[in-house]
């Protein structure tokens, strides 16, 4: 895979510059497909977090970005959106290099939705407006809706760059300046982002990319003083982490964390037209997915069925080289994944549970491979049900009445999203208020649009990002009184 990536190479954006780490250091990125370092970034320290935040106060303050209108905000946004479809091929190479997605994915999912994320909150700009109140005061009174000031937004390895425009552009939008720590692995199409934002005329100091670890560059940016606002999406124990240090200077926090969603089957479903979405529930983005479906559970009526034809199929989907059109499944992200998952197959077996297909690692040139695994016949309180796998491994479960199924749905921490398939609408309707999710999809998975919010509720987090609901999270109200007398 040929790329043409220009960042000095994989240097720090501060201030409109590219820069090396104050004390030279940097990491190496890996070719999750073959094990191999493709290039090495910077890797900041607190010196060069305290620069970037500096950087972007100084270009909120002197004000000339959060002073345009949000037309002429959105204008910027909007070329934006268009620059990342003209250089698409190029952010996709990057992408499926730095995570392993499948190259064939990369472009219609992550590219294009990325594009579609600034596209819409170019639009959203423009909302951004306040509102009279009658009161008894002999006053009028009105609010007004301003930015927060400067954000810091620290983003996981799985959806680099879809997970890093949630936030950005509707923080851009609102008028505030950013300070981006993207994932140590996969930093790639972050700071390819850094050059396309300021083509497009976003000021210097504005947007600011810090690659680095969570440990030291990720903390030095949720204790910097000049912060006023952390968007964090990532594992729920480092979310409380996060959290719990933003609460102690009272910064507001939009958090979106771990997930174990279940997705239920009805007896009535069309189970042609379910395996599909069973399968891509589980196995997308190689099950590294908040909003994944690793629990499936079965109306025990078609239980045996589906897990016969789910033993018949997924066996057969497409693992492999990222780079090849027919692949579906691609490696884990890093080493550490992969021996996570392995894990908890292996935990699985030790529960009583039984390896339907998979269970084991594919070797294939050096890389990080793992077979997709349907496990049968655990127990709900199982570790392997309760907790958050994040890889290709899919448990079934039988249940005997909805109330059962909603109980089983609800019985973990998490709340991100879930998952009904079922050819009756009342059922439907009714299931889904039932659900402790965020996002609940009936009939399909993973039907996702920048006008849709989602986030978690429980262990999974809180805050929405997508729709006019992320706009207003990066925003806050001013309320004005004039007296009348």
């Amino acid at each position: 895979m040929t790329t043409t990536f220009e960042s000095g190479p994989g240097r720090l954006f501060i201030g409109g510059q590219w820069r090396e780490a104050a004390d030279g250091a940097r990491t190496d990125v890996i070719d999750p497909s073959t094990g191999r370092v493709v290039t090495t970034v910077a890797e900041a320290g607190a010196a060069d977090v305290d620069a970037a935040v500096r950087a972007a106060r100084e270009a909120f303050d002197r004000g000339p970005w959060a002073a345009m209108s949000g037309r002429e905000r959105g204008r910027v946004l909007h070329r934006v959106s268009e620059l990342i479809r003209e250089n698409a091929d190029e952010l996709a190479a990057l992408e499926s290099l730095d995570v392993g997605k499948p190259l064939s994915l990369c472009r219609p999912v992550d590219v294009l939705t990325a594009a579609d994320e600034y596209e819409y909150c170019a639009a959203l700009a423009q909302t951004l407006d306040g509102a009279t109140r009658d009161t008894p005061l002999n006053a009028f009174a009105y609010t007004r809706r301003g930015p927060l000031g400067v954000v810091a937004a620290i983003t996981p390895f799985n959806f680099p760059l879809i997970l890093s425009s949630s936030k950005l552009a509707p923080a851009l939008a609102a008028g505030n300046a950013v300070v981006h720590k993207p994932a140590d692995e996969t930093p790639l199409s972050a700071l390819y982002m850094a050059r396309l934002l300021q083509e497009a005329g976003v000021p210097d100091g504005v947007v600011n990319v810090v690659t680095g670890s969570g440990p030291v560059a990720g903390e030095a940016l949720l204790r910097n003083p000049g912060i006023d606002k952390v968007a964090f999406t990532g594992s729920t124990a480092v979310g409380r982490h996060a959290a719990s240090v933003a609460g102690e200077a009272l910064k507001p926090v939009t958090m979106e964390l771990g997930g174990n969603a279940a997705h239920v089957v009805f007896a009535d479903a069309d189970l042609e037209k379910v395996i599909g979405a069973i399968i891509k529930g589980f196995v997308f983005n190689t099950g590294q997915f908040c909003m994944g479906g690793p629990r499936l559970l079965v109306a025990r009526e078609v239980y045996s069925t589906v897990v016969g034809i789910l033993a018949d199929a997924v066996p057969g989907v497409p693992v492999g080289d990222p780079r090849l059109p027919e692949t579906v499944v691609g490696p884990m992200a890093g080493e550490k994944h992969l021996r996570k998952v392995e894990e908890y197959v292996d935990l699985a077996r030790k529960e009583g549970g039984r390896i339907v297909c998979g269970g084991e690692r594919l070797d294939l040139n050096g890389g990080y491979y793992y077979r997709p695994t349907v496990i049968a016949d655990l127990s709900n309180d199982s570790r392997v049900v309760q907790e958050e796998i994040f890889g290709p491994v899919l448990t079934v479960q039988p249940f005997d009445s909805e109330d059962e199924a909603v109980e089983l749905a609800n019985s973990t921490p998490y709340g991100l999203a879930s998952g009904i398939q079922t050819t009756d609408l009342t059922r439907a309707h009714r299931v889904a208020d039932r659900l402790q999710a965020g996002i609940v999809w009936i009939n399909d998975w993973a039907m996702l649009d920048p006008a849709v919010p989602f986030g978690g509720v429980k262990d999974s987090g809180f805050g929405r990002e997508y729709g006019p609901e992320a706009l207003a999270a990066y925003t806050k109200v001013k309320s004005v009184v004039v007296s009348l007398d």
